[in-house]
């Protein structure tokens, strides 16, 4: 099992965060699915200000660029991602389009 740690930011507006913690409350079934499909077992995100951070658990054969394709071929993904950019804002210096940033782990326990 693989770990992975995620971030990214929400627009600074109350209304629009309180919006996008009532989505992931009851994310849609297709959402779920494709997640699951990919080769996530358990994914929690975490919110602090409009700054998210996501961790995500993987089987082994988890991959980044998989994920992405599988997305791009799904409409209802691909649906779900446009209506989150409505919320979601990109961390400082990313590149245009990019959204949760993969993070370093700096120490372990």
């Amino acid at each position: 099992m693989k770990r992975y740690c995620l971030a990214l930011d929400l627009k600074d507006d109350p209304d629009l965060i309180s919006e996008y913690e009532d989505y992931h409350r009851s994310i849609w079934p297709e959402i779920k699915a494709s997640i699951k499909a990919s080769g996530i077992l358990d994914m929690e995100i975490y919110r602090i200000g409009n700054r998210l951070f996501m961790i995500m658990e993987t089987d082994d054969k988890f991959s980044f660029d998989t994920k992405a394709k599988m997305d791009e071929a799904n409409p209802k993904v691909q649906e779900w991602e446009q209506l989150m950019w409505k919320y979601q804002q990109a961390l400082p210096g990313t590149k245009p389009g990019e959204k949760w940033q993969l993070m370093d782990k700096i120490f372990k326990l």
